[in-house]
């Protein structure tokens, strides 16, 4: 497994270097924006907090006997500083598909993260000790990848794009990606490719007709 900064220039889409001869680029794709600012970044939670606040000092305002002038503004103070919260989250989650390729071949995956440092994540499938799916919204979904201890990549340089409260063993993950099932079949078979007659298994809160049912095991190497 090996990580590296990045700067202006790519020699591929999304790679540092381009691919060697004899490795086949299987699949590339990015976090789908909206869903990753509701999954990953919590807007909507965040956006039910602010409309209860507003509720609440709705209330409170009226119960004071204050004009309703004073409530006017003071609701619209309110108002304004959720929306720009919302919005600065918003603009962080789309910057953040904008500055994300994963990168799938049939040696490795590959993930280019980061808006102001960026770093690209070699990673061979055999040092990938498991694979777990979800499905977040329809055929969107995340896709987290269990590494061997020896292996650590640490939770702030990988998030948004790691599993969420695994922080003593960070998972690095495919967020919010579309076609999901399609993007794990295919993760499979080239993981598979490279632990030849070991038992496959994957762990999923919402899986593919190919992806087996939930288990402790993942997908062992």
């Amino acid at each position: 497994m090996k990580a590296t900064h990045e700067h202006e220039f790519e020699a591929a889409l999304g790679l540092p270097e381009p691919l060697p001869a004899g490795e086949k680029l299987l699949w590339q794709g990015a976090p789908d924006w909206f869903q990753l600012a509701i999954h990953a970044f919590h807007v909507r939670k965040i956006a039910i907090y602010f409309l209860v606040m507003l509720a609440v000092q709705l209330i409170y305002l009226i119960d004071s006997q204050v004009n309703n002038g004073e409530i006017t503004v003071s609701i619209v103070k309110s108002l304004l500083t959720g929306l720009l919260a919302l919005a600065m989250l918003s603009t962080i989650a789309w910057l953040s598909c904008k500055t994300t390729m994963y990168t799938i071949t049939d040696k490795r995956l590959v993930m280019r993260i980061g808006i102001v440092l960026t770093l690209t994540f070699n990673l061979p499938y055999k040092r990938i000790a498991a694979a777990s799916m979800r499905n977040v919204h329809g055929t969107v979904g995340d896709i987290a990848l269990s590494l061997y201890p020896t292996d650590r990549i640490a939770w702030l340089h990988l998030w948004p794009h790691a599993r969420a409260w695994r922080l003593t063993q960070p998972e690095p993950a495919l967020r919010c990606i579309k076609d999901v099932d399609v993007v794990g079949k295919l993760l499979l078979a080239a993981w598979s490719q490279h632990h030849t007659g070991e038992r496959i298994t994957a762990e999923a809160a919402s899986r593919s007709p190919d992806l087996p049912e939930r288990s402790g095991q993942g997908l062992p190497a």
